[in-house]
């Protein structure tokens, strides 16, 4: 991965998350790639699903079906409350340090997350140690080769874009099977009237044809749960929530 040491780690505010999925522009990523999530994840009926990052845009669809949805924000983003009616199911925490217990979780999902990390190798220990044996990780990244990752304009220009293989390369280092993967979000991040009403004829052209170079990349991975028994066993500390509004501000250790 040393090719990437030219990006730097860098966060997006929580705030200009959410005003980006307030946009326009942000309403067509998150169909288009909610609509790629969906072919991964048909059916989440009795599980329990995380997402980890800025990940509520694409949770909703799960609120209804799922045993049990939470989102947890990185505190070098910040958190947001979600969703608007109803209790909150954000919090606060260390990417790395997940104030859950062992296999806890059946499905889940990084976006805003991977590109902008110091401690990739640590948060994806703590996303393997959450995850059910038998779990699902699905992460959503910037695509080096795709034309969102070339623009500061929105959020998938920040942080350390890669390619399918370098994103198969970290799964597999770090105890997944990379199982299912594709691409979306081929429209260009223009404002344009005429691109925001064809973008689904674009986004079904550009995964027909030109899969390489879509914006995002998106690979479903396996936990390995053979690579256990060479992973020293950690005590998951115990975690006390602060809570603001419906959401949780941050996190502190007993």
């Amino acid at each position: 991965m040393t090719s990437q040491l030219s990006y730097p780690a860098m966060w997006t505010d929580v705030v200009d998350l959410r005003d980006f999925y307030g946009t326009s522009l942000g309403q067509m990523a998150q169909r288009l790639i909610r609509r790629r999530l969906r072919q991964f994840w048909p059916d989440t009926s009795g599980m329990r699903v995380l997402g980890l990052g800025f990940a509520t845009p694409y949770l909703r669809p799960f609120l209804g079906e799922a045993e049990r949805v939470m989102a947890i924000m990185p505190a070098s983003q910040g958190v947001l409350p979600w969703p608007p009616e109803g209790p909150g199911l954000t919090g606060l925490a260390d990417e790395a340090d997940l104030p859950l217990p062992d296999r806890c979780i059946d499905r889940m999902l990084l976006v805003h997350t991977l590109e902008s990390t110091e401690q990739v190798r640590a948060m994806m220990r703590e996303v393997w140690r959450v995850l059910a044996d038998g779990g699902r990780l699905v992460i959503v990244a910037p695509n080096r080769r795709g034309i969102w990752a070339r623009l500061e304009r929105t959020p998938f220009g920040n942080g350390r874009p890669y390619t399918m293989g370098q994103l198969s390369r970290l799964l597999r280092d770090n105890m997944f099977t990379p199982i299912t993967s594709g691409t979306a979000l081929f429209p260009p991040p223009s404002t344009s009237r005429m691109v925001l009403r064809s973008a689904p004829a674009i986004e079904e052209l550009g995964q027909r044809w030109f899969e390489t170079f879509g914006g995002v990349l998106m690979v479903e991975a396996a936990k390995q749960i053979y690579a256990g028994s060479g992973l020293r066993d950690t005590k998951v500390k115990r975690h006390r929530y602060l809570p603001v509004a419906e959401g949780f501000s941050r996190v502190s250790s007993e």
